[in-house]
């Protein structure tokens, strides 16, 4: 496998690549060729601007910003490189990309998994689990308090702002409200930031305060969580009801969830997958008849 980004999830998923015993770490593929000797020296791995560079490897990792994915991601599938990417906008985003990847994978008869995270991930695989029980029914997920990589990111390329920090805040029943904490440029109008990020659409949908402080870093907690609920009818049975409930160290999880999927996702045949479409005995290492004796 290659990681493509050295961020968070990046340099985790090397740790779990490198505990790993069904697979190992190829190298790592950057865009500031400045970082290069610096991230050799860290990761203790080759690192290149170009996957070419590289020995051949089997899967991307691409742990790199949502937006950067549909471009990135076409362009290792056509290659024949399968892709492991933690997309996380969801609804029709999603949705498109995954047509579009599926195009890039048949082009390339290579396979890629996308949404491979917490959420859409390993969460969606709950869902459906729940609604297996249940049919009929209501499902909310709610998320936090916790920060929001995903909505981090999308603040920090708001123009204007030097450093950004995003919290996401349960309202219950799958609601949420956004609480960005930001360090503005030099000569950046605080209220000019806040306008971009309300309508930005990692935003728009839901009540976001954005507020200016002197140090971003000094509030940094990784944490993260999720509780789902589901009341719901099995058969002609009412008010069924079910709860899962996890804390996470969110990028720990994210790269971990991203390598287990680098398992599965060369176990398939060409196309693009979500995590709810791969049976889960696919993405475990060891035997899988073992797995399937152990667990089921």
């Amino acid at each position: 496998m290659a990681a493509v980004g050295y961020g968070h999830i990046a340099r985790e998923a090397v740790k779990a690549v490198k505990s790993a015993q069904d697979m190992e770490m190829t190298g790592i593929v950057i865009r500031d060729p400045g970082r290069v000797d610096e991230i050799s020296r860290e990761s203790g791995l080759p690192v290149a601007l170009d996957p070419c560079e590289l020995e051949k490897f089997d899967v991307a990792i691409l742990a790199i910003a949502s937006r950067a994915v549909p471009e990135v991601a076409s362009s290792y599938l056509e290659r024949g490189i399968c892709t492991v990417d933690c997309f996380d906008i969801h609804g029709d985003a999603l949705m498109l990309l995954r047509e579009r990847l599926h195009r890039s994978a048949l082009k390339g008869n290579s396979a890629a998994l996308t949404g491979a995270g917490w959420d859409p991930g390993t969460d969606s695989i709950f869902r459906g689990v729940f609604e297996v029980i249940a049919p009929r029914g209501i499902t909310y997920t709610s998320f936090g308090p916790g920060v929001s990589m995903g909505h981090t990111v999308a603040a920090k390329q708001i123009p204007g702002v030097r450093e950004a920090l995003s919290l996401t805040l349960p309202a219950g029943q799958g609601k949420h409200r956004r609480a960005v904490y930001v360090e503005l440029a030099e000569g950046a109008s605080l209220e000019d930031v806040r306008k971009a990020i309300i309508c930005d659409s990692y935003f728009c949908h839901d009540e976001t305060t954005v507020e200016e402080v002197g140090d971003v870093k000094s509030m940094v907690d990784l944490g993260h969580g999720v509780r789902m609920e589901r009341k719901g009818a099995s058969a002609c049975a009412d008010n069924q009801r079910m709860t899962l409930e996890m804390c996470l160290t969110n990028p720990n999880a994210t790269a971990q969830v991203m390598v287990s999927s680098a398992r599965g996702i060369v176990r398939q045949l060409p196309g693009c997958y979500t995590m709810l479409e791969i049976p889960v005995a696919d993405f475990l290492p060891g035997d899988r008849e073992a797995n399937i004796r152990r667990l089921v």
